[in-house]
């Protein structure tokens, strides 16, 4: 088709009109100070996108002076927007826009700062030179840096009202069990100085009871007083504990240059718009942009949860490399210098395990290597750090166990007025008929008197019904075994922490410092063609692999020498004053092998030993790094290059290689022997390297060649290029798993946690050190962060079962996984060691974090921290708060059977006898509540975990009941047999006890006592085991208690008397009374036989529950792991 002229013309008449347009439009903003940026004049061949203009216009605050604002500084770094630096002209032009300058910072003596905008900082010149004048002086002024303070913040964050001893009891307080017990302890206290006062009572021997009805209000207030003063004690001392534990001067010095002076600062005092100074072993305090610098590598593992140093960058070098990877198709046409070239191409080749350089610099970091300044562009909780900081001050959520609690409260409370109305609706038509009849008095007085005793009986149903030891059992479980976790390892900031890592369904964990060790070390390796060596080779390997701490032994002595000299001297690694390895991971990892396995002398030694002639630092076009030494053995001096780099690339360079299995090793100790790299050789160490990258082992070669003569001009590619290097090895590095981390993931499985990794490093990695754990298996699925955070709610629903690695995720992705799992009904336990952990640890129902490499913002997000850094301690954390959890079930199974037992005999007896009294006296009464509160609680809280508990599932959802129907099974089925007992002896004459009223209630008390204390025996198994003492020698306590109990009844039976309203009985009395109590344990075992399917009551629980919970693991299942046996 031909286009006709006007096809053509009008097009370009239509774009000329438009452009007209723009630039009227554009003049008009430009005087009325509303353009938000000119387009960038130094990189005229890339445009600014549209879509800046809509999130980076100017601002329009008044009151800040500066071209940005704080959404807009804290954007940049964020989102690592190489596209707005260069749109806004450079970091030059940032700093311009914050009255500072790259190379003089900010002036220390600002006050007035002048309005500057976004058009502002497009002219070249500048015009506020003089303000900056160096010979100014450097003293802060007290209102130095307000303007700066007031639109972008202090670097510190808002301090943390302090939670005082009597706030914390305050919110112990707030259980619902607590407040319920102190409603009826007000209630049984008022009716008891009531009837203390109105109501004159004698014994059967015609004695006067003494009034003390008002102790069992008095009891439970100190239960109350107790559970609270114990509780809230113990958080706060933990809390202190940990602050101790985490104790360190936060304020440091950090060198910033202002006014054009380099100067030591507070950290506090860093500003937005400072150039800071950084050096290796720095600690970054404050996000920003590199300005300039040399090989400066941050170790962001801590505040990313990437394992590998970062490289940072100018960031025009950066941004150049990445435009022109989006353009390959016309790279051909773009002509560029020989200089950006190689920058270019060092930035492309740079990948010796690192991850991709950029010039965003960020807050919590590590500096490894290098020194750098950096443009401040965010402080305080506008920074990295700081916003995770403030992501962690949240309030803590209820525990599973404290919401079951709260459930079982409110049930009592029901249960208890449902019992005390339908008592009370039976005394009144009782009364009502006794009237209508005339067989009760109808006088105002014996009326009064009738109401009252009604009252009173319908009052004591609901505090009885009351389990008042429930929350010190609780308490006492807590404490005991916080205090003995311990000394395994683990200190529980939070008490409630200690049962929640026993009800945990899943582990979030991260890979870098808690599955592995985040420090790299040689885990493989081959000598020569042959002398291949391995960390823990299996047994069926040793014919051809050597253990790794063998080597120093098998490898001939010139070798071992040689490899010696070749890895202390070409590296730049050096040690701290505190004797720590600093620099390089892969440098640190292979001079600790030289250490550790091949008997070297210190490096510090070796170094000074040979005169260094040449250094050659790391080339990422070469992928290598080198060092010339000279050689002097008084008779003639040789020149010897090592080169350690890429094992791939150094291969192609080699034309010989060590000899590990020459004679002449045996004569001539200090002579390397070598051979000719033939075809097979070469072959050979190709599959090894292929083999080493199978396994995500970061292979480094070590090469050297002798020279006779060094000439200044030579280089490393001109080395490289001649092929004439010798092979002496290659070697893999790794960062190894911690110690006992596969059985610990293994006994998680099998205990019925899923385990899930989750880390901010790359997938390939991720998949192996997970598959070496045990965590990543077959039918399971691995993501990486911006996948799983693409995926609708329903989909990420659907997928999680699944999932079990995490790769490349972000803070947010970790909280995202946590929060999407507790939707699910999952308990969570994250563990961590990072400041990227920080909002996922808090999320999480229980955080872990690690004592010795944990960083302050992993600790404070935790409550529990791992003392030892050990994976494992978190096997006993679980096991303990199974332990803690079977502790209050075995208590709720006691005292349930003795509240209902006691609640129905008040309603039996209050209908049936005239006179509404009750079967045992107040005193008596008092010494039942101290055995099944105090001394109960203290029996059943102090059993030791053992394996069994981590040979169960868990329970799989946070809703299901405290209390399963095999314990309502045992509940009902004892509470049967011990009302009916006492209504036998109390209304059937059995004894021939009738005459002697005082001896037939000492033998009821007796009895009731016995069957409480055998029944503690019993309620040592929740479950439908038979052996109810196993372990029993191991609880001392259990042990003393039970002996206490006994003896304390004998006494107050026989010794009593009128205190006690007791008659001493005699041996057969006494002899049948232990024996029905006894009788407990044969009726439990009975009971325990009965199909849970055949109690009624198991109907009212949800079939998962009765499938899932606290069901024991086969033998089978022991040995598969979780995944498994689901399938």
């Amino acid at each position: 088709m031909l286009l006709t002229s006007k096809h053509i013309f009008f097009p370009y008449i239509f774009f000329l009109l438009f452009s007209l347009s723009f630039k009227k439009e554009k003049q008009e903003m430009l005087d009325n100070d509303e353009i938000p940026y000119q387009p960038c004049s130094h990189s005229p061949t890339l445009d600014a996108k549209p879509e800046l203009l809509d999130d980076f216009q100017s601002h329009l605050d008044p009151s800040n002076p500066f071209a940005f604002s704080r959404q807009q500084l804290m954007s940049i770094v964020d989102q690592k927007r190489l596209d707005l630096i260069n749109h806004l002209g450079g970091i030059e032009a940032i700093a311009k826009g914050l009255h500072s300058n790259v190379k003089k910072g900010v002036n220390w003596s600002e006050f007035s700062l002048s309005y500057v905008r976004l058009f502002d900082i497009k002219e070249q010149e500048d015009e506020q030179d003089e303000f900056y004048n160096t010979q100014s002086s450097v003293t802060k002024s007290i209102d130095s840096f307000a303007q700066r303070k007031q639109v972008f913040g202090c670097n510190s964050l808002p301090a943390i009202e302090e939670v005082t001893l009597l706030q914390l009891m305050w919110e112990a307080f707030q259980d619902k069990t607590l407040l319920l017990l102190t409603g009826s302890a007000i209630v049984s206290l008022t009716v008891g100085i009531y009837e203390d006062t109105h109501i004159i009572e004698y014994d059967s021997f015609g004695n006067k009871i003494p009034g003390v009805k008002w102790v069992e209000g008095v009891a439970i207030i100190v239960a109350v007083v107790l559970v609270v003063v114990v509780s809230s004690v113990n958080d706060y001392q933990k809390e202190k504990q940990f602050r101790t534990l985490n104790a360190k001067k936060e304020d440091r010095e950090v060198y910033a240059i202002r006014s054009g002076k380099q100067m030591p600062i507070s950290v506090y005092d860093v500003q937005v718009g400072d150039v800071l100074r950084l050096e290796p072993g720095d600690i970054i305090c404050a996000d920003g942009l590199f300005i300039e610098g040399s090989n400066l590598k941050c170790d962001e593992s801590a505040a990313t949860g990437e394992s590998d140093v970062v490289l940072k960058i100018p960031w025009q070098t950066c941004y150049n490399t990445r435009k022109r990877n989006s353009n390959d198709s016309v790279r051909s046409l773009v002509c560029i210098s020989e200089t950006e070239f190689l920058e270019i191409n060092h930035l492309q080749a740079y990948d010796e395990g690192e991850t991709a350089a950029n010039p965003f610099m960020i807050s919590g970091s590590k500096v490894v290597e290098g020194i750098c300044t950096y443009l401040v562009t965010a402080v305080g909780p506008s920074s990295f750090y700081g916003r995770t900081l403030m992501a962690l001050r949240t309030k803590d959520n209820n525990t599973p166990l404290q919401d079951k609690l709260d459930v079982l409260a409110t049930s009592i409370a029901k249960f208890g007025l449902s019992a005390a109305a339908f008592l009370l609706s039976l005394l009144l038509i009782r009364t009502i008929v006794g009237y209508a009849s005339g067989a009760l008095s109808t006088a105002t007085s014996d009326i009064v008197s009738h109401v009252m005793q009604i009252l009173i009986i319908t009052v004591t149903i609901i505090v009885v019904a009351v389990p008042e030891g429930l929350p010190l059992a609780v308490t006492l479980a807590l404490a005991y075994a916080t205090q003995r976790m311990l000394k395994d390892n683990n200190l529980v900031r939070i008490l409630a922490a200690c049962e929640t890592s026993g009800n945990a369904t899943t582990i979030c964990s991260d890979k870098t410092g808690t599955l592995t060790k985040n420090r790299m070390e040689v885990v493989a390796g081959t000598f020569g063609s042959s002398f291949r060596f391995l960390k823990k080779p299996p047994l069926s390997r040793l014919h051809d692999l050597v253990a790794i701490d063998a080597v120093e032994h098998k490898i001939p002595m010139a070798v071992k020498n040689l490899l010696n000299q070749a890895i202390s001297v070409n590296s730049t690694a050096f040690e701290n004053v505190n004797g720590k390895l600093v620099g390089n991971k892969t440098e640190t990892a292979m001079l600790q092998f030289a250490k550790d396995y091949l008997g070297s002398e210190h490096f510090e030694f070796l170094r000074s030993s040979w005169h260094v002639e040449t250094i050659f630092p790391f080339s990422s076009l070469q992928k290598a790094m080198a060092v010339v030494i000279r050689l002097d053995d008084g008779q003639c001096v040789r020149y010897r290059v090592h080169v350690k780099g890429g094992s791939e690339f150094l291969l192609k360079s080699c034309n010989s290689i060590v000899s590990m299995h020459d004679p002449c090793y045996e004569t001539m100790q200090e002579t390397v022997s070598t051979r000719a790299m033939t075809e097979a050789n070469r072959i050979r160490m190709d599959k090894i390297i292929q083999s080493y990258a199978t396994r995500c082992l970061r292979t480094i070669a070590l090469c050297y060649q002798d020279f006779d003569r060094w000439p200044s001009q030579r280089t490393l590619e001109d080395v490289l290029a001649e092929g004439n290097l010798c092979l002496l090895g290659i070697v893999g590095i790794e960062d190894p798993l911690r110690e006992g981390v596969m059985e610990a993931v293994a006994t998680c499985q099998r205990a019925g946690v899923c385990v899930r990794m989750v880390t901010g490093d790359n997938m390939l990695t991720a998949k192996s050190i997970a598959r070496q754990c045990g965590i990543y298996t077959s039918g399971s699925i691995a993501l990486d962060g911006p996948t799983f955070r693409r995926l609708s709610r329903l989909e990420r629903i659907e997928i999680l079962p699944h999932l079990t690695v995490l790769a490349r995720s972000s803070p947010e992705d970790k909280r995202l996984l946590v929060s999407t799992l507790r939707d699910m009904d999952e308990i969570v336990a994250v563990t961590g060691d990072g400041t990227n952990d920080g909002p996922a640890l808090k999320a999480a129902d229980v955080g872990f974090s690690m004592g010795i490499a944990g960083t302050e913002v992993a600790k404070e997000a935790s409550s529990i921290i791992l003392m030892d850094d050990n994976f494992s301690s978190i096997v006993r954390a679980i096991s303990w708060g199974r332990c803690v959890n079977d502790s209050v079930k075995k208590f709720l199974q006691f005292q349930l059977t003795i509240n209902i037992t006691a609640v129905m005999l008040t309603i039996i007896t209050g209908v049936l006898d005239s006179k509404q009294k009750s079967i045992l006296s107040a005193v008596q009464l008092l010494w039942v509540n101290l055995i099944m509160d105090t001394f109960a609680a203290l029996a059943l809280a102090t059993d030791p975990p053992s394996p069994d508990l981590l040979h169960r599932l868990p329970e799989r959802s946070r809703k299901a009941p405290l209390i399963n129907c095999c314990m309502w099974k045992m509940i009902i089925g004892e509470s049967i047999y011990q009302l009916g007992v006492i209504l036998i002896l109390l209304y059937t004459d059995i004894l021939n006890l009738s005459n002697d009223p005082a001896t037939l209630q000492t033998t009821i008390f007796t009895v009731f006592v016995f069957c409480q204390i055998f029944n503690e025996i019993n309620c040592r198994r929740i479950d439908n085991q038979l052996n109810v003492f196993k372990g029993i020698k191991k609880n001392k306590f259990f042990m003393l208690i039970f002996i206490i109990s006994t003896v304390g009844q004998v006494l107050i039976v026989q010794y009593g008397g009128a205190a006690f309203q007791t008659k001493p009985l005699n041996r057969g009395l006494w002899t049948l009374s232990v024996l029905i109590g006894f009788a407990s344990l044969p009726i439990g075992a009975l009971i325990r036989i009965i199909p849970d399917e055949l109690v009624g009551v198991v109907s009212h629980f949800p079939k998962s529950s009765r499938r899932q919970q606290g069901r024991m693991i086969t033998k089978e299942e022991l040995e598969y792991p979780l995944q498994e046996v689901k399938k």
